[in-house]
């Protein structure tokens, strides 16, 4: 007998968001491809598991064909219902120290590997009318010195996420923006350890130009981090954009996601001097020679 679920494929599904995704649909009666780079191999799915656990690491094309292939062998002619775009990666830095290859890392898997992954789904998801997820973040409408490698990798896939949804829809498929504030994932900690080697690596010129300030801003934003949101809110956002009626293109989602949201639409200098104090940053001109 096939298997009757909706098909849902998750990335990301280690921990944090993806991970709180994976148990909501697979509570709400999903069958879940779960993407997750550190599985050693793909299972092979019959119609009773509910579970499917995969290799995937969105950089790699040949992790990208096989999930496919396996996604395809069992879903048949229904298609794929869901697509959640959830792996991310985080990398922080002055843009001034910043290597290039950080940038890339950053651009990799945020942007190019989204892409992708979804561009050989598209049939399967143009069969079931199913629904593509990715996640932004509020720093895509609000940017946040120190993190201009997120920052700018989300404000690309928002943009890619805007133009699919536009080029889509005469197939009826959603495409669907979430856009988490401060969350706590659980990876906070590697996100912490992240940090601390980013200044370890610091030349010592760069240490007097952004090693304070780098520390303190990074002290301020770890503080905040740990008072976010739990991911199963944002994972309950994700369930209801696949699943409502009438889903709505962009989701704001967690904690200071609309009060952030709204310092976005503040005059550039307002906000800069906002951010300053809300992480404790230099003033304009203070560390002038």
């Amino acid at each position: 007998m096939a298997c009757t679920r909706k098909h849902l494929l998750i990335t990301g599904t280690s921990s944090g968001i993806g991970k709180a995704t994976m148990e909501a649909a697979l509570e709400a009666g999903y069958h879940v491809f779960a993407g997750d780079r550190s599985v050693e191999a793909n299972e092979q799915p019959n119609d009773q598991d509910a579970l499917t656990r995969l290799h995937l690491d969105i950089t790699n094309d040949d992790d990208i064909a096989a999930a496919v292939e396996v996604i395809t062998n069992h879903v048949g002619d229904a298609g794929l219902d869901g697509l959640a775009n959830i792996a991310g990666v985080g990398i922080p830095g002055p843009l001034e120290t910043l290597p290039i290859d950080s940038l890339r890392a950053s651009f990799a898997v945020d942007v190019f590997g989204q892409i992708a992954l979804t561009q050989p789904l598209l049939p399967l998801i143009r069969k079931a009318k199913g629904r593509i997820i990715f996640i932004g973040s509020i720093g895509d409408r609000v940017t946040i010195p120190f993190m201009g490698a997120l920052t700018a990798a989300k404000s690309a896939i928002a943009s890619l996420n805007d133009t699919l949804r536009q080029e889509l829809a005469p197939w009826g498929i959603e495409v669907i923006l979430v856009e988490p504030g401060f969350i706590k994932t659980g990876a906070n900690k590697t996100s912490k350890a992240m940090i601390d080697k980013v200044a370890e690596d610091f030349t010592p010129d760069q240490a007097a130009l952004y090693g304070e300030t780098f520390n303190d801003f990074t002290a301020a934003g770890y503080k905040t981090q740990e008072a976010g949101s739990p991911p199963e809110g944002v994972a309950e956002v994700i369930l209801e954009a696949l699943t409502t009626k009438h889903p709505k293109a962009h989701y704001l989602t967690g904690s200071k996601a609309h009060l952030m949201g709204v310092v976005g639409k503040l005059p550039a200098k307002v906000q800069d001097a906002g951010k300053r104090k809300m992480f404790d940053l230099p003033g304009k001109g203070d560390k002038e020679e």
